[in-house]
């Protein structure tokens, strides 16, 4: 997270994007009268009414309840009806057995630039429409853009993204600890420790979900080793067994290597899952489980199922700097794609790409938004807001989860390639070369197979 913002260029105003997507809308329903797709009156000539749209989405529980919000203001101002089509991760396998069995969803949302990708080269994706293009110039950075097409061609909308370079803590135990807020990897360990004297254990580690420990990596790889070695690695343009993953793993090691650190020591990192990692940490008052939980700003979601309220006894900081590097901004998010050339999708493209659907869920919390031109008053507390703000700050100064850039199979699949490597590394942290050998094979298969397809 940058602290520094940078002047945001001008901004189209809010009553010219409502009124751009409300034409959008409109031009989308075809001919006919169609009056204003804000207007949710009934027996109104609203531009979709009637039109059926399936949106596929692997989001449960408390994000998937918001974005339903989200999808059921799109019915309000369209006449639309939408499904929401649970999906089962990796989505992209997912969405290949609705495809080969003829009933593909109008819509589906990829968390990987790589499955973007993939799914472009299987040609199952369409071109964003003239009116969700619009949107995207008006209130995305060239950057999110760029993320969200392939060779040129716009397939993307990236609606919800993620700060994923933040550290969240219990201001309890680091008071009690008498601790202060990292800002080195150097002081992150030293104040690990003074937490761990205090009789609390510092660190939750959601290691069941083989996802957190590539954002682990992908945090200290990018402040030590720089954002020109990141993107070679993201490429596959270097291997694994580099020394510069080497390094990183070694400097992961420091913590991995000492279970004290962690919340039920190895076996009990490698046993819990994501969101049990963040609650724990604001369950128990001052003797939680774990004092520290590193993830994005969708840790709030988490957050708010316990009692703890944001800003006052649940806090975030940076991601700390790694060596002589600066901070880490490590991004990710979810972009909408149209798997059918229909008014419906290219409608509901449209709209997600709007600061007034961004509006609603970032109303929920547990929500970053990478449309610039959505009020940071939209979010639900400080604490959010200036994680908002410091996203949209960087502009494109930012790096794509390196894991979501590769191939599925390897940086993207349960139990498999990357994530699974990493899992092993978590258990054995001693074996870096081990790692980087397990590594550099899968990852070479894995973008062998890629370039076949």
């Amino acid at each position: 997270m940058r602290t520094t913002l940078r002047p945001r260029k001008a901004a189209v105003t809010m009553t010219a994007l409502t009124a751009l997507s409300a034409l959008a809308l409109a031009a989308c329903g075809g001919g006919g009268a169609a009056k204003d797709p804000k207007d949710p009156t009934p027996g109104r000539d609203l531009p979709l009414k009637g039109e059926k749209i399936e949106v596929a989405a692997v989001w449960t529980g408390p994000e998937q309840e918001n974005f339903t919000k989200v999808l059921r203001e799109f019915e309000k101002r369209t006449g639309a009806t939408v499904t929401f089509v649970p999906a089962q991760d990796p989505i992209v396998n997912f969405l290949g057995t609705k495809i080969a069995g003829g009933s593909p969803p109008d819509v589906a949302m990829l968390p990987q630039v790589g499955a973007i990708q993939q799914a472009a080269a299987q040609k199952w994706l369409k071109p964003v429409g003239p009116e969700a293009k619009a949107q995207l110039a008006a209130n995305y950075s060239p950057g999110w853009q760029k993320l969200g097409a392939v060779d040129g061609t716009q397939y993307g909308v990236y609606f919800k993204a993620a700060n994923k370079s933040l550290v969240w803590y219990n201001t309890a135990v680091f008071e009690n600890a008498g601790a202060t807020e990292p800002k080195t990897w150097k002081e992150f360990l030293t104040t690990a420790e003074t937490i761990s004297a205090s009789g609390v254990t510092p660190v939750s580690v959601g290691g069941a979900d083989g996802w957190t420990l590539t954002d682990w990596f992908e945090n200290v790889y990018l402040s030590q080793a720089g954002p020109a070695k990141y993107d070679q690695l993201a490429k596959h343009e270097i291997k694994w067994t580099d020394p510069s993953v080497a390094a990183a793993l070694t400097t992961l090691a420091e913590l991995f290597g000492k279970p004290a650190l962690l919340a039920g020591g190895t076996s009990g990192a490698l046993q819990t899952e994501y969101p049990v990692s963040v609650t724990q940490t604001f369950t128990g008052g001052d003797q939680p489980k774990g004092a520290m939980v590193f993830e994005g700003d969708f840790a709030a979601v988490n957050i708010a199922q316990t009692k703890a309220k944001i800003g006052t006894d649940a806090k975030v900081f940076p991601f700390p700097t790694v060596g002589s590097g600066t901070a880490p901004v490590v991004t990710a998010g979810d972009a909408a794609v149209a798997l059918k050339d229909t008014k419906g999708a290219q409608a509901l493209l449209a709209f997600l790409a709007s600061p007034d659907a961004a509006k609603i869920w970032a109303a929920e919390g547990g929500f970053l938004s990478p449309n610039k031109n959505l009020d940071p008053a939209a979010y639900p507390n400080d604490v959010q807001r200036e994680i908002a703000k410091a996203l949209i700050g960087a502009g494109d100064d930012f790096r794509f989860d390196m894991s979501d850039q590769m191939p599925q199979s390897f940086g993207g699949t349960p139990g498999k390639g990357e994530w699974k490597a990493l899992q092993d590394f978590l258990k054995n942290p001693k074996d870096i070369a081990g790692a980087q050998a397990r590594l550099e094979a899968d990852a070479a298969k894995a973008y062998r197979t890629a370039a076949k397809s």
